[in-house]
């Protein structure tokens, strides 16, 4: 087939394009690089079988283009991470939302299947544990720029399941939770990357608010593995499903088993959430993911634990 990946130098989209490059498909980029890197895609760029744009998802001429003769779009592009949202707040309300209805506009014009990639923000603050893909959303003032991005995905998906309910445009959305491993930066304020990496060099590794906050991590490889069976599955079309592990840790433990692994003389130190982003931040206590649905749909089951995930990073970050 032929297949289109927004924000295909990033962290997701390059691990995405890889594996569907190695299924024999022609594959297509686009990312304009605001997180995704060349380096990104530095192994597959001379494939005869691959094609990147240095572009925008805003660009609607572009994406025209682009679009108008692939089967298949797997739609990554979006701001991601919290410190990027909170310092570009316009152009994450932007590129989530006009992006998408660029890329969902154009993908029922030339009859391409469409998988939407969403968040676990979209639950907001709800304590109701594990997240469910019916349940309600708890969300906090419009003050605080992380509720934005929240509503930003929900209008995504608003905007997805009206074409599938009133053009029949095959659609499918997915919610990520802290998806993880090889290649992804701390830069942006993920944070198991920015531990391993102040690991290794020894440096403090800098705790948010109280660390009793708890996360479950998914590796990269089973993700963009679901994702290509959700695409492909006639009957996930219409449908949102979570996508991770039910594998929790609080942050400060995360924090205690990093530098372990690492062998490392690293200090464990805190930090206020207003200190590190903005007045008024609000973080949720706990996240996991109902797991369920997408069991019964494709049989997904995560092949990587905890710790051969945070190994796989080191072994990387070491490299």
């Amino acid at each position: 087939m032929k297949i289109l990946i927004t924000g295909g130098a990033g962290f997701i989209g390059s691990h995405l394009a890889e594996r569907l490059l190695e299924e024999g498909h022609q594959v297509s980029i686009i990312d304009n690089l605001s997180t995704g890197r060349l380096e990104n895609i530095e192994s597959i760029k001379d494939n005869g079988n691959f094609h990147y744009t240095i572009g925008s998802v805003l660009n609607r001429e572009l994406m025209g283009k682009l679009l108008a003769s692939v089967d298949q779009v797997y739609h990554l592009a979006a701001a991601v991470g919290v410190k990027y949202i909170i310092e570009n707040p316009l152009l994450s309300l932007k590129t989530n939302i006009v992006g998408t209805d660029n890329v969902l506009e154009l993908a029922n014009k030339h009859k391409a299947k469409v998988l939407i990639t969403s968040t676990s923000e979209i639950y907001g603050k709800s304590e109701k544990v594990p997240f469910s893909e019916d349940d309600d959303r708890l969300l906090g003032s419009t003050r605080i720029s992380r509720w934005g991005y929240s509503d930003s995905k929900a209008i995504d998906e608003f905007m997805a399941l009206a074409y599938f309910r009133e053009k029949r445009l095959p659609v499918v959305i997915v919610r990520c939770f802290n998806t993880v491993g090889p290649r992804q930066t701390g830069q942006y304020g993920m944070v198991l990357p920015k531990f391993i990496k102040a690991a290794l060099l020894d440096q403090p590794l800098i705790v948010y608010g109280s660390g009793k906050q708890t996360r479950c991590f998914a590796d990269v490889s089973d993700v963009v593995g679901a994702f290509i069976k959700l695409m492909n599955t006639p009957e996930c079309q219409g449908e949102i499903f979570n996508v991770g592990t039910t594998e929790s840790i609080s942050i400060e433990e995360l924090a205690k088993k990093v530098k372990t692994m690492c062998g490392s003389k690293s200090r464990i130190e805190h930090m206020s959430y207003e200190e590190a982003f903005e007045e008024g931040f609000e973080d949720m206590m706990n996240r996991m993911p109902d797991l369920g649905k997408i069991n019964q749909y494709i049989g997904y089951e995560p092949n990587y634990n905890l710790d051969a995930i945070i190994q796989r990073m080191i072994d990387y970050y070491e490299n």
